[in-house]
């Protein structure tokens, strides 16, 4: 059985939605012919609040190695993970490709800092690399332009390390194909020479067998009562807000069509505020004010726990997944919400990979979104009173033929395969 060292900033107990995809691939990767040995750094260092329930999904007997990473406190020189566990991760993968422990090294992004560690080990000691793609590295986010400000300095940064990381990588990977596209239109040697595949988040059905056995009760609001609680969890991005004033705007619209409708629907937002610790960092709830829907939106800005947030997903009547303006984005919640056993309602842009795993699976409604329209707020509210009155269940629908390339087995899967063939075309010469 080949090695391979998986090298993430964050790593259970983080709550980081990017400690997830190097968790749920070591599980499943031994099934694939590939031990996997996870390099990450150190949670005492960790800025945000762990969760240790997450230690129970980890795959018993995984090698866990945790870097020595610099720290914030008393003095916060910087605050990225991959800055302050870069030195640490090199040294540990230095140790294992000199003992001839590892085959290959990839490294999931982000943080993106952490991104060139693959490509000095392989400088040094010949290891094939790869580069796994959980976001774009270098985008046009509002503000870099804005000369000397942080927006300007990351995206310069950032245009001056990828090509240099990414030089030499055997394997490249990512979400979907537009979470990669642009590296490789500015890199035609590496889109010449490397292995590219493309895989999903996906989620285990094990997380939920966990959630279920603790039997916890959400917080959020009540387990039962006479109101439909639907339930968005995780960050709004910035090319996600057109699509969120989109939806409460349909919100507004079945409020005046159908009022006692309206009245029974209470829409939860978790994650979304500012900062992942903010309570004060509220971003819904001004926008359901100006849009005069307050009553049915509860926001709760700060993160709650993974096992937190999978105990709210089942014990909602529906989750809502609203994705983003820009083609490429696959949000990560949405396999986490398609295995909830609730109805799924999406507003997804028409292009992204997830519209029809949702539709296939049968597990909820999408609307579409393109980055020149966004739905009428009356179509919002038509969408929202059939999904609310149809009274659908899902649940074992998601387990329909096909569903496997959508779980984190089958993303795993799908990852040994483009590392054995990656291996191949290094054995080669030709990567």
């Amino acid at each position: 059985m080949r090695k391979i060292a998986l090298v993430s900033g964050h790593f259970p107990p983080s709550n980081l939605v990017g400690a997830h995809r190097v968790r749920l691939w070591s599980r499943y990767l031994p099934e694939f012919g590939w031990e996997p040995i996870v390099v990450t750094g150190d949670p005492a260092r960790y800025e945000e609040r762990p969760d240790p329930d997450l230690e129970g999904l980890v795959a018993p007997g995984l090698r866990v190695i945790h870097a020595p990473t610099l720290p914030t406190r008393p003095v916060r020189l910087v605050g990225d993970i991959g800055v302050r566990a870069f030195r640490g991760c090199y040294r540990v993968l230095a140790t294992l490709a000199a003992g001839h422990e590892i085959d290959f090294v990839l490294v999931s992004i982000p943080s993106n800092f952490l991104a060139p560690v693959g490509r000095l080990i392989h400088r040094r000691y010949g290891i094939p690399f790869g580069i796994d793609y959980q976001d774009p590295w270098v985008n046009r986010w509002p503000g870099v332009d804005v000369p000397f400000s942080r927006a300007w300095a990351s995206y310069r940064l950032a245009t001056l390390l990828e090509p240099w990381s990414v030089t030499g990588a055997a394997l490249i990977t990512g979400m979907a194909p537009g979470y990669v596209a642009g590296m490789l239109e500015r890199n035609p040697e590496v889109a010449r020479t490397a292995e590219i595949a493309f895989m999903p988040m996906g989620s285990a059905p094990e997380d939920y067998e966990l959630v279920r056995s603790l039997d916890r009760a959400p917080f959020l609001f009540p387990a039962s009562d006479d109101r439909f609680h639907m339930i968005y969890a995780g960050a709004l991005l910035p090319a996600g807000v057109s699509v969120l004033e989109a939806f409460l705007a349909g919100l507004r619209a079945l409020k005046a069509a159908a009022p006692a409708l309206a009245a029974r629907l209470r829409v939860h937002f978790v994650g979304t505020g500012r900062a992942p610790d903010d309570p004060a960092g509220h971003r819904v709830l001004p926008r359901a004010r100006d849009l005069g829907v307050e009553d049915m939106v509860d926001e709760h800005p700060q993160r709650i726990g993974y096992v937190d947030t999978l105990t709210h997903l089942t014990r909602s009547d529906a989750v809502l997944v609203l994705g983003s303006t820009e083609p490429h984005y696959t949000p990560s919640k949405v396999f986490q919400a398609m295995l909830s056993g609730r109805p799924v309602f999406a507003m997804l842009h028409r292009d992204s990979t997830a519209v029809d795993m949702i539709r296939s699976s049968g597990a909820g409604d999408v609307l579409t979104v393109t980055e020149a329209s966004l739905p009428a707020a009356e179509d919002v509210a038509a969408a929202l009173r059939r999904f609310i009155e149809g009274g659908r269940r899902v649940g074992a629908q998601a387990g329909s033929l096909g569903f496997e390339e959508l779980t984190a087995r089958g993303s795993a899967r799908a990852l040994a395969e483009a590392l054995d063939r990656a291996m191949a075309r290094a054995a080669a010469g030709t990567a």
